[in-house]
């Protein structure tokens, strides 16, 4: 992007939620805080300072296959920048005085969910749809939280932040070769392999569970298995997911929200791991809607399964083009799209190649994708005052 004059950067190390130490749920969320306090020859402040003066817009945080380290900011500085992170990545100080404040904010988050009950229900959501590691809250528990010593925080660096499989996109406005050689100088020496990320498993049979909480409406999540990154069928079922959910003309919108005013919001996501894709459905309601509303809501998703029209395919068709082009058009998101593209399929897909494959999906391929592929084995939870009556899932 050799027309910009900023630049953006993704440093993806594969140190996420699902390879947290056993007994310290939440030990990547606190390191991926600690290492900003202090590193190099610079203490907290310090280190603060120096991102602050390059004019950083600092970006990052812990998922669970991996945490990322990002920002944006003049092209020129980029090499400053990338000097900083090398530190904090490399030789954080970790200092034992600044734990009890970092935990301290972990804690917090992890209480504040009493308070968001929409993050509380896809929290739970995600414990229970993924057995294993992969369920394990990416903000940790807050007995295992309250465990991690400083020494337990050193080992998880020098196990957990290695350079296999460390991955840094840029994207703006700097030159391959340049930024190449900046980086052979920083990171040349930085070494080590990381624990193997356990493999993904998905509840492979439904289930309705309710989390009952006293709240002014009833909040509605639905998991289901979608496709991965990289699968044939992949293109096809996000332009099928864009007709259930790819704007106001989009199923979801029309028949929960618009027809029967049942909720304010609505809608379904795609969410991809290393080999495995989901779908994330969501509605928020009063309680005395809240059956209705779930009722319509998998009833939406099953119907898919009937075809769709050549208006809505056009239509999905221009939603998930125009979101390309508008990313693409967008280093932080590119960076970010090229390092999670890297770490899941091996290679970054060109928006060439994107725009191709959506592109090439004809009404009839689309259809009998659906009539194959419909959602099924649904996992629904509810949270809020009481629980609905699943009929089918």
């Amino acid at each position: 992007m050799p027309h910009l004059r900023s630049a953006s950067w993704t440093l993806l190390i594969p140190a996420g939620s699902a390879t947290d130490p056993s007994g310290r749920s939440g030990a990547a969320q606190v390191l991926n805080g600690m290492i900003y306090r202090g590193a190099g020859d610079r203490d907290a402040r310090a280190l603060s300072d120096a991102v602050d003066d390059l004019g950083v817009q600092r970006g990052g945080g812990v998922d669970r296959e991996y945490m990322t380290l990002s920002g944006a900011l003049l092209a020129d500085d980029l090499p400053a920048a990338l000097a900083l992170y090398a530190d904090i990545v490399q030789r954080p100080q970790l200092p034992v005085d600044e734990l009890d404040a970092e935990r301290a904010l972990a804690v917090q988050a992890v209480q504040s969910l009493q308070d968001r009950p929409a993050q509380r229900l896809f929290q739970e959501l995600n414990r229970i749809y993924f057995p294993g590691n992969f369920g394990r809250p990416t903000l940790g528990e807050i007995d295992e939280l309250g465990a991690l010593t400083p020494g337990d925080l050193q080992a998880d660096h020098q196990a957990r932040f290695c350079s296999d499989g460390a991955i840094l996109a840029v994207a703006g406005g700097v030159e391959f070769e340049a930024v190449k050689a900046t980086v052979e100088q920083l990171f040349g020496n930085w070494a080590g392999k990381g624990p193997s990320t356990p493999a993904v498993k998905l509840r492979d049979e439904p289930l309705y569970h309710h989390l009952p909480q006293d709240t002014a409406q009833t909040q509605i999540g639905v998991a289901y298995a979608g496709f991965p990154l990289g699968d044939p069928e992949y293109y096809m079922a996000r332009l099928a997911l864009n007709v259930l959910s790819g704007g106001m003309g989009a199923r979801l919108f029309t028949e929960v929200r618009e027809k029967r005013g049942l909720v304010y919001s609505v809608g379904a996501s795609p969410r991809v791991l290393k080999g495995v894709g989901m779908v994330l459905g969501y509605a928020g309601t009063q309680p005395e809607r809240a059956q209705e509303t779930v009722d319509v809501l998998l009833g939406e998703l099953r119907r898919i399964k009937a075809g769709v029209s050549a208006d809505e395919l056009e239509r999905a068709r221009t939603g998930l083009l125009a979101a390309l082009v508008m990313a693409g058009e967008a280093t932080g998101s590119r960076a970010g799209s090229m390092a999670a593209d890297i770490f899941l399929l091996g290679r970054p897909r060109t928006l060439d190649e994107i725009r191709d494959a959506v592109e090439g999906v004809t009404l009839a391929a689309l259809n009998e994708h659906v009539s194959t592929h419909a959602p099924t084995n649904f996992t629904v939870l509810t949270l809020g005052p009481a629980p609905v009556e699943i009929h089918s899932i």
